[in-house]
């Protein structure tokens, strides 16, 4: 099975921490060249000189911006992929705050779907040249299970992941002839800030953090919580040559909590 990345350049969105750091180590090892992307430049920069670099040409960088500045973001992208073609784009950013949909405002919404849905098209735009002329391109979202199965008390996310899944569905029909797939990938319950948040929004309402964890993992076939390398793994095989044939999937990494077929 061919896993190598030698050669190939991967930008990776949300990476200075969880499912996108673990993600950058992943595609890193299989000898890919990254470019950090988040807000904090130190985060970035001290994740940079941990990365493994152990082939001819491969190297490390960091592009500190706000996935919520639009002019920005797409100035930033444009400076990276003007001297280096991406291949891989994870595009993977922080998740709304949890609440009721009945509950939210019209700007929770318009922000939550520029971070996620404009964030994604903006560097798919500014990368998919790059990946025609290469024959070579894997798009990847990470997004939630919510895609699948709404999440309760998760109004504004559950909206928004949706709106990704069907912009990737839909671009993947679009770009497969240029040699490029576009996937997603659904994570279930992992261990990442992302969790720890939602967790302490409930006990923040009166329940233990104990009872909280235990009654997620009631949800959950494997009866524990992810990893976030264990995501990462899966998002590095989408990325390379051996997945190919995969394109348009929404794949759940969750321990069999999702219950549907589809």
């Amino acid at each position: 099975m061919d896993l190598r990345l030698t050669g190939r350049h991967a930008l990776v969105c949300g990476a200075s921490q969880g499912i996108g750091r673990a993600t950058a180590f992943e595609l890193a090892a299989l000898g890919a060249s990254i470019t950090l992307l988040a807000r904090s430049a130190d985060a970035l920069k001290a994740l940079a000189s941990e990365l493994p670099a152990t082939q001819p040409g491969q190297t490390h960088d960091v592009l500190p911006v706000d996935m919520l500045d639009t002019e920005a973001l797409a100035a930033a992208v444009a400076s990276v992929v003007k001297d280096h073609a991406v291949h891989i784009l994870l595009n993977n950013s922080g998740g709304p705050p949890p609440g009721a949909i009945h509950a939210a405002d019209t700007e929770a919404f318009l922000t939550a779907y520029r971070q996620h849905v404009i964030s994604a098209q903006v560097l798919a735009q500014a990368c998919l040249p790059g990946m025609r002329e290469a024959r070579y391109g894997r798009i990847i979202n990470v997004i939630s299970t919510s895609v699948k199965e709404p999440i309760p008390n998760l109004g504004v996310s559950n909206t928004v992941r949706a709106a990704m899944a069907g912009w990737a569905k839909t671009l993947s029909a679009e770009v497969a002839h240029d040699g490029i797939t576009v996937n997603s990938v659904l994570p279930g319950y992992t261990r990442t800030p992302r969790l720890d948040a939602l967790v302490e929004s409930s006990v923040k309402a009166g329940r233990g953090r104990d009872e909280v964890e235990r009654g997620l993992l009631a949800s959950v076939p494997a009866a524990r919580f992810g990893d976030p390398a264990e995501v990462g793994a899966v998002i590095a095989f989408l990325a390379s040559p051996a997945a190919g044939y995969v394109n348009g999937v929404s794949l759940a990494v969750d321990g069999g909590r999702t219950r549907s077929l589809n």
